[in-house]
């Protein structure tokens, strides 16, 4: 669950300040209360975890003053200022300054929750974004969440790190749910634009004329968001589900790509999720556009092809989920590690995250196993399921190292503890982490 937020009210008059932070702690927010501005200035630093709400009338620092000295902190952080009956000129003034919205004596208290509700939704994007920005900057970090040893894997690492370090725009497919757009924040965090901009335009989710102006502009009066094409300047524009623009769409690109300079100003990743419907993006795309962008090209793979990586990802996403819900993670048997290796995962990681969910919750409750899930999401199959048929020595092995990763895991690196639950003498331990490529230092 997401965290509550804050709202620090400041307000020179304790009746009032109590009264706001009664109601607003019934609508389930965390509230702070300031008897002055200058108090408050000494808690309200960049990345508060929330909003703010102040008088504008308070003696000493008063609420415009107080307003400019927050936006000259975190121009991005919600201030409803409250206004005495008949201040619109000072109401004006503090939107003007930066001010989310005003609230003018006496306020309906079901108001003051509709503000504070859409300026706290208003932060909590804004933090993510930082956050979000903070992993883009760094590539390990981001590297990382690209889980798994297969060789599809692995390519797909060294595709990232090889076409980050180019500087021309990128092409990426594969199935739906597979990780394209992580794979290109990856791309943006491991390259030379790490530090510039990230902007990424979902094309699929917008009308044609809303996306031509989002896209290209340009912007109405009172809009303060530049067209995704100037926003992403000096850095990196990702264009989600290229193929949903129009052949219009798609000529005003190629002629920006044209008029670009080599590198390019602004690098264009595009992702295109046609592979499902056994379509491919060089139909979708006219022609001039498709080569410009496929010059450098990723393909995702799907995660039927990534073997045990699946059962990696399981383990993992599993005690996310245990964590957050305060259970333990489901177990795993030798036939269900089995299934999860043989079934074909039409959604792809996307699909096993929701499995995963579901399995935490269902162990929470004591009921069902990972087998009946799989068989709900995919009625075609049985119990045993095969789709893409390999050697038993293969799905044995992918079991042990499972085993042993989950038991190492547990037992936080403890040799002995694994020895003594998994039967195995200290040598066989150590032959199979070793053939495994487990690392004890890992799990400590």
């Amino acid at each position: 669950m997401a965290k509550a937020m804050k709202i620090a009210i400041v307000d020179d008059e304790k009746d009032m300040r109590q009264s706001i932070s009664q109601w607003l702690a019934l609508s389930g927010y965390d509230t702070e209360s300031f008897a002055s501005a200058e108090e408050a200035l000494s808690s309200l630093g960049t990345d508060y975890p929330g909003i703010v709400i102040s008088d504008i009338k308070m003696p000493g620092m008063d609420g415009i003053a107080f307003l400019k000295k927050l936006m000259g902190v975190d121009s991005a952080l919600p201030v409803i200022m409250i206004t005495g009956h008949g201040d619109v000129p000072m109401a004006v003034e503090a939107m003007r300054i930066g001010a989310f919205d005003f609230l003018e004596k006496p306020f309906n208290p079901d108001r003051m929750s509709e503000l504070a509700k859409k300026a706290t939704a208003a932060r909590r994007l804004t933090l993510d974004n930082r956050q979000l920005r903070r992993e883009l900057s760094d590539g390990t970090q981001i590297m990382q969440k690209l889980i798994g040893s297969s060789p599809a894997m692995e390519r797909l690492r060294e595709d990232i790190l090889d076409l980050g370090q180019a500087d021309g725009h990128v092409l990426i497919d594969g199935e739906t749910g597979t990780g394209k757009t992580l794979v290109a924040h990856a791309l943006h965090a491991v390259g030379s634009r790490a530090g510039k901009k990230f902007v990424l335009l979902p094309c699929a989710a917008m009308d044609e004329a809303t996306l031509l102006k989002r896209l290209f502009g340009p912007m109405e009066d009172g809009d303060t968001q530049l067209p995704a094409i100037e926003d992403a300047r000096g850095g990196t524009l990702v264009l989600e589900d290229i193929e949903a623009l129009s052949d219009h769409a798609q000529a005003r690109l190629q002629s920006i790509i044209n008029e670009q300079g080599n590198p390019p100003e602004t690098r264009i990743v595009a992702i295109c999720n046609l592979q499902d419907e056994g379509k491919t993006c060089e139909t979708a795309l006219r022609s001039d556009l498709f080569y410009r962008l496929a010059a450098l090209r990723i393909t995702v793979p799907p995660l039927r092809q990534r073997g045990e990586d699946i059962l990696t990802l399981f383990t993992r996403l599993s005690e996310q989920y245990a964590d957050e819900y305060g259970c333990d993670a489901p177990e795993v048997s030798a036939q269900e590690a089995a299934q999860l290796l043989q079934a074909p995962w039409p959604g792809n990681v996307r699909q096993l995250i929701n499995l995963a969910e579901r399995a935490t919750l269902q162990s929470r409750r004591g009921t069902g196993t990972i087998a009946s899930l799989l068989m709900n999401d995919h009625e075609e199959m049985r119990p045993v399921m095969t789709t893409e048929g390999k050697p038993l020595k293969e799905y044995v092995e992918a079991f042990e190292r499972m085993l042993i990763d989950n038991t190492m895991r547990r037992h936080k690196g403890s040799i002995s503890s694994v020895m003594e639950e998994l039967c195995l003498p200290r040598r066989t331990l150590n032959e199979k982490m070793a053939k495994y490529g487990l690392q004890r230092a890992d799990y400590i």
